[in-house]
């Protein structure tokens, strides 16, 4: 017989016993746990091109299934990794594919990495931003978004802006005075004012600015340049009727230095010697960096025709600049931009007295102060967003218009009061965007963008010797709203409309636009867009040019009656291009058609003491129509060409009288009606390489006014076409030891000499008698030492 109270003492052992085997077991599977926890970790990252955020790119953990696609603000992340090396392979149509070697282990065990990608010779897919105002890549983007990268400026040997647009198609770089060399640029026909001039997407080119601004922003300052042409761009505002250049300043991406020394010779007359250089600075982290650009610019005047009177004015130019951004957290990134350009320009009579002095010049001195700001924060799993931006500029301007009189009393008087003038131009801009991506929205993906902006624009240009004043304000408040919806994986369907109220009109303008696109397999898309726009009844870079002409100086002013302008425009178009193991080809063809309604046109309304006048007023309307044709291949990597052609008409519907005396004419002025480019890049090894260039400009008609020697009547004149032939070869020597190469390079630009030879002469000269090409043949060589 059991004893019961031995039999309850062994129950309760052998309960503690289960009890300890249970809290052990336990014990163990937490340990276990615990230490299954800590042997993985995460890899969180970015991939980048040009500092812009890449999509679609794939991300492959070799020798794994494990796999992830970056999404549109270029993120990619791995969860659960188990301790270890690993090695990411990184691959996107048009870029060259890139690996990283990240270790995943106790000290860590959250990885982040940003990871930049090199586009091929020729992308097919780049990121653009300007289109949408939202990164897309450009294939997706259904508005058309052309990209001259900082390799293409370099190859054609660009100094400039102004040198660089005139390498994309339907854009064009007119220099309008032959005394300063006031550069516009003209989009499918269209002059200045009708195209918006961005730096990183902010409007810091005021009226005052456009006159000489292309040429003071120096290549070296640029990363790439979106061009979007006609109405598509309306979500920009009044002034991109014709349409919108964005020029992407450059921002930091890896450590490093860039040094370069061009010399060039202009037509074995005058020199013109560039310096400049680049440095960027990351911190280790990656979350900050800084890049920063300096340029210097010393041109000698060249005269043409012997009169000792410049054509090509002489200029000293130093930029300064420097871009910066700091991510304070992950998911917030504040972006920086400060600059400072400042220019001096001569132009007129060759001698070393005051300007005054000189029978005729032009001389200025200007400051330009830009700076922009904006904060972006992520939420939401990525798919929101929120920008705030700023951004201001300030010109300070001094300058002298004049000629010096032959009258004994007009001189008495000119000397007592020269005509010196000063010119203030204000610009700034506040403003909000909100983007939201809507998954699955009835079909596919809708990224909505909601947004508000302030544009002050103050402009105040005084010549008390000429009684000549522009004092305006103006004031824009814009609200924008647009919808970019995947319909299918074939078609995206962009819709969006624009409400401004500005301080010169009375009513608040609606200007919608939509654009549809259809993507035909991988290498065809189709794309058309509808568009209104405006320009408000302002002064804008053109009306401030004060020009020579028949001994005396020309003037705008603005009609009291003056009234907003309205455009409608359409454009259709089809882009091809096909890859294959050893070549990529492609084309883009575009129609489109603007009508203007209540055109802006200038009117001869007679002279008074000082010279000729015009006013601007609003015609009864205007029709730009025509046809873009651009064409492109890369040959295995060694041979590139990119050629763009358009053929236009650009009509008033009522002929306008340019010159008192003379016929009315409907077509517009200084615009041809076909005019193109092409280039050819020749890489035949690492170390060399060669671009070969053409530009061409067919007739145009101009006005001539009497007042030179040689021009004793106003007349109209039809230019011959003429064709600017570029050529640059360089060499690199890589100096293995410090990691830094050496390039050497050199060539000629408009080596057929295509001058114009036709120039007036002496002081009295008609200064916008102008058409040719910017400067006559120009030999060049220089130094670059690089990281």
């Amino acid at each position: 017989m059991l004893d019961k109270s031995n039999t309850l003492y062994l129950s309760h052992e052998n309960s503690l016993l289960r009890m300890k085997l249970k809290i052990f077991w336990l014990a163990v599977l937490l340990s276990v746990s615990f230490m299954c926890q800590s042997q993985s970790g995460s890899i969180d990252g970015r991939v980048l091109s040009d500092g812009a955020p890449l999509e679609f790119v794939t991300v492959q953990i070799e020798g794994t299934q494990d796999g992830a696609v970056s999404d549109a603000l270029g993120r990619f992340q791995f969860d659960n990794i188990a301790y270890g090396s690993y090695v990411l392979l990184f691959r996107s149509v048009g870029f060259i594919d890139e690996q990283e070697t990240v270790v995943v282990d106790a000290s860590h065990q959250s990885v982040e990495i940003d990871v930049e990608l090199s586009p091929s010779q020729f992308v097919l897919e780049q990121m653009v931003v300007t289109g949408t105002k939202t990164f897309k890549r450009q294939t997706d983007s259904p508005v058309i978004v052309s990209v001259l990268d900082i390799k293409t400026l370099e190859g054609v040997q660009a100094c400039n802006l102004s040198d660089a647009l005139n390498f994309q198609t339907g854009l064009r770089v007119e220099t309008d005075c032959q005394t300063c060399n006031y550069t516009q640029l003209r989009m499918n026909g269209l002059a200045g004012g009708y195209s918006q001039i961005l730096i990183n997407g902010r409007p810091l080119f005021s009226p005052l600015t456009g006159l000489y601004g292309m040429e003071q922003i120096p290549v070296n300052m640029i990363e790439r340049i979106e061009t979007v042409r006609g109405g598509g761009s309306s979500l920009y505002g009044s002034s991109a009727i014709g349409g919108t250049v964005n020029v992407i300043t450059k921002i930091p991406k890896t450590n490093g230095y860039d040094v370069s020394y061009t010399f060039q010779n202009i037509n074995g007359q005058t020199n013109d010697m560039v310096l400049s250089g680049n440095a960027n600075v990351l911190s280790e982290s990656k979350k900050s960096g800084v890049s920063i650009f300096i340029n210097n610019r010393n041109r000698g005047l060249y005269d043409h025709n012997g009169d000792n009177f410049s054509e090509l004015p002489s200029l000293k130019n130093n930029s300064f600049g420097t871009n910066l951004f700091f991510m304070p957290k992950k998911n917030h990134k504040l972006e920086v931009s400060l600059g400072s350009l400042s220019e001096y320009r001569y132009g007129g009579e060759i001698t070393d007295a005051p300007a005054h002095l000189a029978l005729q010049s032009e001389e200025r001195q200007s400051d330009i102060y830009m700076g922009s700001a904006d904060y972006q924060v992520n939420f939401n799993d990525d798919n929101s967003s929120l920008i705030t931006y700023l951004s201001a500029q300030l010109t300070d301007r001094t300058h002298y218009t004049g000629i010096f009189p032959d009258d004994s009393l007009d001189v008495l008087a000119h000397l007592e009061a020269p005509p010196y003038g000063t010119s203030k131009a204000t610009t700034y801009q506040l403003g909000v965007q909100a983007n939201h991506r809507l998954r699955r929205f009835v079909t596919g993906d809708n990224v909505l963008t909601l947004g508000a902006e302030f544009v002050v624009d103050d402009v105040y240009d005084d010549i008390p010797a000429y009684r000549y004043l522009i004092d305006q304000r103006t004031e824009n408040f814009g609200v924008f709203l647009q919808s970019d919806w995947e319909l299918s994986s074939s078609f995206n369907l962009l819709s969006g409309v624009r409400l401004d109220q500005h301080n010169l009109l009375d009513e608040v303008v609606l200007s919608p636009r939509v654009s549809l696109l259809y993507k035909y397999k991988s290498e065809t898309q189709l794309r058309l867009t509808y568009s209104t726009g405006f320009r408000a009844p302002q002064a804008f870079d053109a009306d401030l040019h004060i020009a020579f002409a028949g001994g005396g100086i020309s003037r705008v002013s603005l009609s009291p009656n003056l009234d907003k302008e309205r455009s409608s425009s359409v454009s259709g178009s089809v882009n091809f291009d096909r890859p294959t193991e050893r070549m990529v080809y492609g084309f883009t063809a575009e129609a489109f058609y603007t009508f203007l309604d209540g055109a802006f046109y200038l009117e001869g309304i007679g002279e008074d003491e000082f010279g000729e006048r015009f006013e601007k007023r609003n015609g009864d309307g205007a029709t730009v129509q025509g046809v873009s044709l651009e064409a492109r291949a890369n040959f295995n990597r060694k041979l590139q060409i990119e050629s763009g052609f358009t053929f236009q008409t650009s009509l008033f519907g009522t002929a306008v009288e340019n010159v008192e005396g003379l016929s009315a004419e409907t077509k517009f002025l200084r615009t041809p009606n076909d005019y193109g480019f092409l280039m050819v890049s020749i890489l035949p090894e690492n170390k060399f390489s060669a671009n070969v260039n053409l530009v061409y400009t067919g007739e145009m008609l101009l006005a001539h006014f009497a007042g030179a020697p040689e021009q004793l009547t106003d007349e109209y004149v039809t230019s011959t076409p003429f064709a600017e032939l570029g050529l640059k070869t360089s060499y690199t020597i890589e100096l293995r030891e410090s990691g830094s190469k050496i390039e050497i390079f050199g060539g000629a630009k408009n080596i057929l000499n295509a001058y114009q030879n036709d120039f007036d002469s002496g002081k009295n000269r008609d200064s916008n008698y102008v058409y040719g090409p910017a400067a006559p043949r120009t030999l060049f060589v220089g130094l670059r030492l690089r990281s």
